[in-house]
């Protein structure tokens, strides 16, 4: 009787799997599998593109009338366009931005850019808890800079790469080793100047660093460079992402970096490297639980870096609210509640819940790239409204901290 368990364990065992093994055949498997979906829905070669505009639209990211637009279009040699069917021009976003030089000729408000003495802003979207629309604020806001004229680089540092996917490449297959930004910041000799990693995008004005699991290769190369003696020689890890962006600070005006969901050495490299740092707040009590810890770790971690002499003097730090539901009783005491707290800190316009995002980002896109035909109308407009009013804001910051009203 004693030997009976003992066999059935036995056979138990054997036909158990590794669970290393087990995760390498689902990995393999689900990797086949998206290959093969991604090339259903792109062809080898295709790559994303940017729709056209049309002169209201064109008007309305300018700042002047339509038939103005229309009247430049007709008069300006320079100045190109398309014509429907119907005969109504359209602009693509690099049409958008010719007319756009056209009118800072004599109007230098019209380009929003730097301007001599102007330093380079470097964004910050962090919160380490997943759900929070860090990686959907992150893009929408770079694209909405991009489309007002600003230059812009995305920089994504999360290994899930979400952001790259939304801006045209698959982590998977387009980004290849040594091709992020882990590639400019790693410590061994096969570190590569930032530049080689700049991807142009569809997107005119919006450049981007991709991301992929790469980068979980600084987490575990830190510990190790800290232990050297080497070192000593080299940045310390939380100047990196910094130093290499200095680099490339005479080619934007704008970087938009989209934090790691988690507080490592990337994200706390990341905050070195801001000027301004945007938290994504879910209003849900457990989110907020959540911050407050982040709040707290990266409070007490900053300390010390900031005592090793890392930067961190910001030109400003805002909560937005994200996924908001207007119609959610429970929500709405949540928002009260963090701005009795911080003020005007919370971001007086929040990111509403929409299914017209969620429906562009079924096909990777964003609502700034979807086109109001595309979904129902009312949705999609009150999604734009809501996305531009967050963008708006932050753009006011970005100005202000220029020195301009």
């Amino acid at each position: 009787m004693a030997t009976k368990p003992a066999i059935v364990d036995n056979r138990q065992k054997s036909a158990r799997v590794s669970i290393d093994e087990t995760i390498a055949h689902d990995s393999a498997a689900l990797s086949g599998q998206l290959q093969i979906l991604f090339e259903k829905l792109f062809s080898p070669n295709a790559k994303k593109t940017l729709r056209r505009f049309s002169s209201t639209e064109a008007a309305k990211l300018l700042g002047v009338t339509d038939s103005y637009v229309r009247h430049i279009a007709a008069q300006e040699e320079a100045v190109t366009s398309e014509k429907t069917a119907g005969g109504r021009r359209t602009f693509s976003l690099e049409e958008v931005n010719t007319i756009r030089q056209f009118l800072g000729r004599t109007k230098p408000s019209y380009l929003p850019g730097r301007r001599k003495g102007d330093h380079l802003q470097v964004i910050a979207a962090t919160n380490f808890k997943g759900g929070s629309g860090k990686t959907t604020t992150a893009t929408h806001m770079a694209q909405y800079l991009a489309l007002r004229g600003y230059r812009v680089l995305a920089v994504d540092l999360d290994p899930q790469a979400s952001m790259s996917a939304m801006l045209g490449f698959q982590p998977e297959f387009d980004v290849h080793e040594n091709e992020t930004l882990y590639g400019a910041i790693r410590y061994d000799a096969e570190r590569r100047p930032v530049g080689e990693v700049v991807r142009k995008t569809y997107f005119a004005g919006l450049d981007l660093i991709p991301g992929n699991l790469e980068l979980h290769e600084f987490e575990h190369d830190t510990p190790r460079a800290l232990a050297s003696r080497e070192s000593a020689d080299t940045d310390m890890f939380f100047m990196r992402v910094g130093h290499a962006l200095t680099d490339l600070q005479d080619r934007y005006d704008v970087v938009v970096i989209d934090c790691p969901p988690t507080l490592g050495f990337l994200t706390l490299s990341a905050l070195c490297a801001a000027t301004s740092v945007l938290v994504t707040v879910h209003p849900q009590m457990l989110d907020v639980a959540s911050m407050n810890q982040f709040l707290s770790m990266t409070s007490d971690l900053l300390g010390v870096v900031k005592e090793a002499g890392g930067n961190l003097d910001y030109d400003w730090m805002r909560y937005l609210i994200t996924r908001y539901e207007p119609n959610d009783g429970p929500q709405a005491q949540i928002v009260a509640f963090l701005r009795s707290l911080f003020g005007e800190r919370v971001l007086t316009s929040m990111m509403v819940k929409s299914t017209a995002v969620s429906d562009a980002g079924l096909s990777k896109q964003t609502i700034y790239e979807a086109g109001r035909e595309t979904m129902n109308r009312q949705t999609y407009d009150r999604a734009v409204e809501a996305m531009d009013s967050v963008n708006s804001e932050v753009e006011a910051l970005i100005q202000a901290s220029w020195g301009r009203a």
